[in-house]
């Protein structure tokens, strides 16, 4: 989340609209509370402050700093209890948790076949919607009664309460393994980045194998397919293998095709599907089938069945946005896209405190790369220096290239102050990096020398790095870094004397082609 106000309360009450905050007003005066208690006029006085000054609340006497710690817990709570009862926020896995809560309070005051009718119903709706989880607590609540109480014929229930119980055990059993397979690959991908060598490559090729050899896809629901989809989507990101990625993005988001009602259930894992998907054609680069893939997506995200909340707003948000900018970045319609960049501000604004810093510095090298292409230099520096001077925890690789972009930048304005001290706190910054590449050095080389050359001598330098370029563009472990940035189509407008346009354009003709 962005770093904006760290007090939790502060924050739950400044994203609470309007009708949220009526309903709270309403749901606390049919508790019957007096309009002065105290937990009441500090969620008015929270609500008007535009940052939290605990010192405001002290002097107003609402609470002492001794109560003030309680107080906040206890408004916090009946905050979440109103939202809970909001219907905006009702979903079928809080309305089977609540029917499993009603079936405990039944069976609590010993009306135990009502408990047993609500479990069974309950049970039948979680298996249709593949939560094994809330199954498995419901089976074993209908094993504790019927092994207490004689309900009906014991023998044909026991019977019919084991085999559900042995076979849901065994698909928690695979969904377990499998969702800490994707956890840790995923964390492998935010800790170590894309693997850089055969020793990495290795190490993820082991982590995988360990997990997965005893799965077998056919005998898996559809939780436990979405994970093993999930697992091989990460698996083949940091192997840097986008055949395969691809592959498994489809398989992903088809799963969702074949099984629409899971598009309601599950929609977070439904958007990231296709978050992965339409990534990973923008950087295959196949204008035509990305634009297709994105019109399905926003048809179905923008219809009357899916679900809206703030969380998918913001997960919306970003795919579409990342998505448009990089429709933008294929064509080479720069100019185009910087007409997007206000409404995304307003956005960003809007949504601060729902999105991680890393994707918003995704965003801004993404603006920054926008202005670069429509010639606005300066305004791209500008974007570019948000990164590098954001304080919170950006991966290397992306505040390496965005640092390249300055330079790009600098060296196209011709603004050349600070240049060189710019030059040394980049090789600085690669030399702390954990796993510095070739690439980077070669880069900074490059803008290093390309400043002090006379006229006729950098063309000879933009193409030895053109040549350095292509060799880095067919290892397989530096492919990546080349796609951060275009630097490579840069290099080589100045080596064949046109727009950088013009070079994106080749390349869209050329994947059309193939």
């Amino acid at each position: 989340m962005a770093e904006l106000q760290k007090d939790f309360l502060f924050v739950l009450i400044k994203s609470l609209t309007t009708s949220e905050k009526r309903q709270f007003k309403l749901y606390v005066n049919r508790l019957g509370i007096n309009v002065d208690a105290k937990f009441l006029l500090l969620f008015s006085e929270l609500d008007k402050m535009k940052e939290y000054d605990e010192n405001i609340i002290i002097e107003k006497k609402i609470s002492t700093k001794q109560q003030l710690s309680n107080l906040k817990a206890h408004l916090y709570k009946q905050i979440l209890v109103s939202l809970r009862m909001n219907p905006s926020h009702q979903n079928y896995r809080i309305q089977l948790r609540e029917q499993l809560d009603f079936a405990n309070i039944l069976y609590q005051k010993g009306l135990y076949k009502q408990a047993l009718k609500i479990l069974d119903k309950t049970k039948q709706s979680a298996l249709e919607l593949d939560e094994k989880s809330i199954a498995s607590e419901i089976i074993n609540l209908e094993k504790v009664i019927e092994s207490q109480f004689i309900t009906r014929s014991i023998e044909g229930r026991a019977d019919e309460l084991i085999k559900q119980s042995t076979e849901i055990s065994r698909q928690n059993h695979y969904a377990t393994e499998l969702s800490n397979l994707s956890l840790k690959l995923y964390s492998e991908m935010l800790t170590h980045g894309y693997v850089k060598n055969d020793s990495d490559r290795g190490k993820v090729l082991e982590i995988f194998n360990a997990h997965i050899q005893k799965i077998q896809l056919d005998k898996l629901n559809f939780t436990e397919k979405l994970w093993y989809f999930k697992a091989h989507v990460w698996k083949n990101q940091l192997l840097q293998d986008y055949k395969y990625t691809l592959k498994y993005a489809h398989q992903w988001v088809d799963l969702f095709h074949k099984k629409p009602e899971m598009i309601i259930s599950h929609p977070v894992w439904y958007i990231k599907g296709n978050t992965y998907l339409l990534k990973i054609l923008f950087l295959y680069g196949n204008i035509d089938i990305l634009e297709e893939h994105f019109e399905s997506f926003n048809t179905m995200v923008n219809s009357q069945n899916f679900a809206q909340n703030e969380n998918l707003q913001a997960l919306i948000f970003l795919t579409q946005y990342n998505t448009l900018m990089n429709i933008h970045f294929v064509k080479g319609e720069f100019f185009t896209g910087t007409k997007l960049i206000p409404e995304i501000e307003l956005k960003m604004e809007r949504l601060r405190e729902k999105i991680d810093e890393h994707h918003f510095m995704i965003l801004y090298l993404k603006i920054a790369a926008m202005f670069f292409g429509s010639k606005n230099f300066k305004k791209s520096i500008e974007y570019s220096m948000k990164v590098v001077e954001c304080k919170g925890n950006v991966q290397e690789d992306l505040l390496f290239h965005t640092r390249i972009l300055i330079l790009m930048a600098k060296y196209e304005s011709g603004n050349d102050e600070d240049y060189d001290d710019f030059i040394n706190s980049t090789l600085k910054f690669a030399r702390k990096m954990k796993k510095p590449e070739a690439f980077h050095f070669e880069s900074i080389q490059f803008f290093k020398n390309i400043n002090n050359l006379v006229l006729n001598k950098k063309q000879k330098s933009f193409e030895v790095f053109d040549e350095v370029l292509e060799t880095f563009s067919k290892n397989e472990y530096y492919r990546r870094s080349l796609l951060y940035i275009d630097i490579h189509g840069w290099v080589k407008s100045k080596v064949q004397h046109v727009d950088v346009i013009e070079i994106i354009k080749q390349k869209v003709r050329y994947k059309r082609k193939n």
